[in-house]
């Protein structure tokens, strides 16, 4: 297992991301922070680009991006090409969005879900395996070229 994962968010994520830092056992799990780094007003492009962009580039297995409605991040993430950032707002759709879509981005919805459903969210996400098959034949169409 990955034991670094990294973590981005705008001032909206701001307290489940630092709730995510302090609560997630560190024995397993150690989150390297890309801000923001207060509950300020901020872009949420500028943090889902560099988490998305260390993803993509392999420095990190995981990421986990969080924003009000878990749209925006989503959407910025989704624009590499290495990137396959889900929305979860519970926990069935953290481990469909592994088992099924190999997800490496977590992105979540900071004013729909609480911060323990937050954290088992991402547990699950992060111990989930991709199950590969029919899965991965789906996977391969999504970077087709139109």
């Amino acid at each position: 297992m990955d034991k670094k994962i990294v973590i981005g968010c705008d001032h909206a994520g701001f307290d489940m991301k630092e709730y995510l830092k302090m609560n997630l056992n560190k024995d397993i799990y150690e989150l390297i922070d890309y801000g923001t780094y207060t509950n300020a007003s901020c872009d949420y492009p500028d943090f889902s680009h560099t988490v998305a962009k260390a993803v993509n580039d392999g420095e990190y297995r995981f990421g986990i991006l969080i924003c009000g409605s878990g749209n925006g991040v989503c959407m910025v993430a989704n624009r590499y090409e290495k990137v396959r950032a889900a929305i979860c707002w519970n926990k069935d759709t953290a481990r469909l969005a592994r088992s099924h879509n190999n997800a490496n981005i977590i992105c979540l919805p900071s004013r729909f879900i609480d911060l323990n459903l937050a954290k088992e969210m991402v547990e699950i996400f992060l111990t989930t395996e991709f199950e590969g098959g029919r899965h991965q034949r789906r996977i391969d169409k999504i970077s087709k070229k139109l």
